[in-house]
């Protein structure tokens, strides 16, 4: 496994890959032992682009490791558009489960390839910011950036 960090405005990123493909991108506190490759390179590359607002989407693979239902929720999150929220309701809806918000709010906090697996788009049924693993000012954080972006384009 290679394992490289990424330095955000919003916190150190630690990316986690094999070969080809991500297994996790996470906030952490503090940087740990790198064992870089040139397809950490390639992820940094995509977060820089991410954080400088001239990338709206990632063209990266991921290993999503997790129950069936877990990954039907994490591939409506990659549906959710760039600068745009959807509620856990609305997920739930979309994977066929229209009851299942607290499996879909379970879900997201499952979700190990934060960002690129946008689970800082889902927000409360009254569009209030509630749960994120990385924390709720980072989660504030990525959505007014990308609202920032969109408000320029």
């Amino acid at each position: 496994m290679s394992i490289d960090y990424f330095e955000s405005r919003i916190g150190i990123i630690k990316i986690v890959c094999d070969e080809e493909e991500i297994v996790e991108i996470s906030f952490v506190d503090e940087k740990g032992k790198v064992n870089a490759s040139s397809f950490t390179e390639k992820v940094k590359k995509e977060l820089w682009e991410y954080f400088i607002g001239t990338r709206m989407s990632f063209d990266l693979p991921m290993r999503l490791e997790g129950t069936e239902f877990q990954k039907k929720v994490w591939h409506a999150l990659m549906e959710i558009p760039y600068g745009k929220t959807c509620s856990y309701k609305e997920i739930a809806q979309k994977v066929g489960s229209p009851r299942a918000c607290r499996a879909v709010g379970n879900a997201n906090n499952k979700n190990k390839i934060a960002i690129l697996i946008p689970c800082h788009r889902v927000v409360g049924a009254n569009h209030q910011l509630v749960g994120y693993a990385g924390g709720l000012v980072r989660k504030e954080a990525l959505l007014e950036h990308e609202k920032e972006v969109m408000d320029l384009i």
